[in-house]
């Protein structure tokens, strides 16, 4: 796997290649890119990257004094978009709405059009009560170490709560073992994603971010589970009726990870959203 090394730390990503347009993926806690495993075989003629973002499931440590706040990792992912050279890029999430943030950071400039797909918003960070749980136990010493232990046992990997939860087929345990494997490891690793499970600003800060969302006035698909327990139904509207150029798609039969549980009618959506907007795939443009 391709590593870069950027002002924070190594980051390593998956990169399909090809001259189609470019569309990169973010990722939830602690996950990586095989929460879209599902996906990103389906989309032909695009050029997929998807970074392993430092919120937990990534293999080498950031460095200490690394800013791993949601607006930090905001800007690190903008730092990896520059500097891998990638433009008129196609930001797509699930589960971290934190990628949003890159428009109030003023770094979006290479970022065309965004799809967020059933993510934190407004003031959802982190998001339902399972989630600001683990939040604040990371906050007392040992509580990354003790959730790490927690997430190997499956009755609370499994829990509807929690993970268990953030699909309804259910996420394989080899693939959560992925996941989970390299906070379990290592103490710098438990060390950033503590960072990264306590860096949401209070509640006042972020509405006031999700104020400045407006000023983005490329296209933008929301897509939104009808199911989920941790990102309310009414953010999906709200989202779309926020950016200027918002579009609301809900897809039924899903919960969060609506890849996993709705990888065809994602990619149907997705594709359709690209094309609308200008980003044939390859295939389509002789390329």
């Amino acid at each position: 796997m391709p590593r870069i090394e950027l002002s924070s730390g190594p980051v390593d990503y998956q990169d399909t290649g090809g001259a189609g347009p470019v569309l990169v993926f973010g990722h939830g806690m602690p996950m990586n890119g095989s929460q879209w495993r599902k996906v990103v075989p389906l989309l032909d003629g695009y050029r997929c990257v998807l970074p392993t973002l430092p919120l937990g499931g990534h293999r080498q440590p950031m460095h200490p004094d690394a800013d791993l706040s949601q607006r930090g990792v905001a800007r690190l992912l903008g730092e990896f978009i520059e500097r891998l050279g990638l433009d008129q890029v196609t930001l797509v999430l699930n589960d971290w709405g934190g990628g949003q943030f890159l428009v109030t950071e003023g770094r979006a400039q290479r970022i065309a059009r965004l799809v967020l797909v059933a993510c934190e918003a407004f003031d959802n960070f982190p998001p339902g009560p399972a989630a600001k749980a683990m939040a604040r136990a990371c906050r007392v010493p040992g509580g990354a170490w003790l959730l790490t232990r927690l997430m190997n046992i499956p009755a609370f990997r499994h829990h509807r709560a929690g993970y268990g939860g953030m699909s309804l087929r259910g996420i394989p345990d080899e693939v959560m073992d992925d996941w989970f494997a390299p906070a379990t490891r290592s103490k710098a690793i438990r060390r950033d994603l503590a960072k990264f499970a306590t860096g949401a600003p209070d509640r006042e800060t972020l509405l006031a971010w999700s104020e400045r969302l407006r000023e983005f006035d490329r296209p933008v698909l929301v897509v939104w589970a009808t199911e989920d327990r941790l990102m309310p139904r009414e953010h999906g509207s709200r989202l779309a009726g926020l950016y200027p150029q918002g579009r609301l798609i809900e897809i039924a039969d899903s919960s969060t990870l609506i890849p996993e549980d709705q990888p065809e009618r994602l990619t149907e959506a997705l594709t359709s959203f690209l094309v609308h907007t200008g980003a044939e795939p390859a295939r389509h443009t002789g390329q």
